[in-house]
């Protein structure tokens, strides 16, 4: 009696999936068909934002469907990362995600509400794109060795601000302490144009800032660009030389956006997504704007992009142990 039982259970249940795997597969053929939720893991005005307002109408047209935009700022990146991650899986929520959410939260946060590699899907690279340091009009440094030679002469007194800990950009302000022998204080803000506006008021000496924030304040006069922090010189910005050329030998961290969504997204939207954000970025008109603001576009597979991942967290990991960074 009891083996008829189990083998009637075991009917039951097979019925019960073959009667909804026609129902997921028409949900699936039919996607998109009602606008889709993209989250911006910072608040407006930053380069992820502009990134996104730029690819995601061009996406949208692949898709045939409209694409929302939602900012969703926080936490250097892991609030927006985490609402992606606790969304329903089925392709109506996607958006972006950095290293701050990616690679560097899960060797910052003792309790972090997410794991990246267990709740989120990589669905593409979007661009990489170098920081820049700056300074104020009423900062003296004209280059990045008189900025290092003030903090050595002032150790712990000088500040320079960042988007958010967890951030890349926080840790790049910590890199620039380990290889250039100095303390200067990073100093947290609620994105990265908040960072920039504090060192152009001069509330702060200096600041770690994306390109794409930063530049219309440089070519203004505003903001001073002292370095940037890629291995080459990039063409927006040709006269400022990098870190490591201006006196800080192996200095490279460059940042980059990625496009995420949640873990048990079906793999074909996955496909139909990574197809359509894949095309926006070889745009030329979008790939021309990205271009000029400092965007470098990377499209990728999905593999690739958490191949990507997985390298960044080693490099990041071993900045995040050396300078003994935690969050609460």
């Amino acid at each position: 009696m009891q083996s008829i039982t189990s083998r009637r259970r075991l009917l039951g249940a097979g019925t019960a999936v073959l009667l909804a795997t026609p129902r997921i597969a028409r949900a699936q053929a039919d996607w998109p068909n009602k606008p889709i939720r993209f989250i911006v893991p910072f608040p407006p005005g930053g380069s992820s934002d502009v990134v996104a307002r730029l690819v995601t109408p061009v996406a949208g047209e692949q898709l045939h469907q409209s694409l929302v935009v939602e900012n969703r700022g926080g936490a250097g990146g892991v609030i927006g990362a985490d609402a992606i991650a606790k969304s329903a899986p089925d392709g109506y929520t996607i958006g972006i995600a950095g290293q701050g959410g990616l690679v560097v939260s899960p060797r910052l946060y003792a309790h972090r509400p997410y794991d990246p590699t267990r709740d989120l899907a990589p669905v593409t690279q979007l661009i990489e794109s170098p920081f820049v340091i700056v300074v104020g009009r009423k900062v003296a440094a004209r280059n990045l060795r008189e900025l290092l030679d003030m903090a050595k002469a002032r150790p712990g007194q000088m500040s320079i601000g960042h988007g958010g800990n967890g951030t890349l950009m926080h840790l790049s302000t910590e890199l620039l302490n380990q290889l250039g022998g100095v303390q200067i204080m990073p100093v947290p803000y609620r994105g990265i144009a908040p960072s920039g506006a504090a060192a152009a008021g001069g509330e702060i000496e200096a600041a770690a800032v994306d390109v794409p924030v930063a530049l219309s304040l440089i070519q203004d006069g505003t903001l001073r660009a002292l370095a940037v922090t890629s291995r080459e010189r990039i063409a927006v910005l040709p006269d400022t030389p990098t870190v490591a050329e201006a006196g800080v030998p192996g200095y490279e961290t460059v940042g980059w956006f990625g496009l995420v969504a949640p873990a048990a997204t079906p793999a074909p939207i996955i496909t139909r997504v990574n197809a359509a954000f894949t095309t926006a970025l070889r745009d030329p008109t979008v790939r021309r704007r990205l271009l000029e603001i400092g965007c470098e576009p990377r499209p990728t597979t999905p593999e690739q992009f958490r191949d990507i991942i997985r390298d960044e967290s080693v490099k990041w990991n071993e900045v995040v142990e050396k300078a003994n960074i935690r969050i609460e």
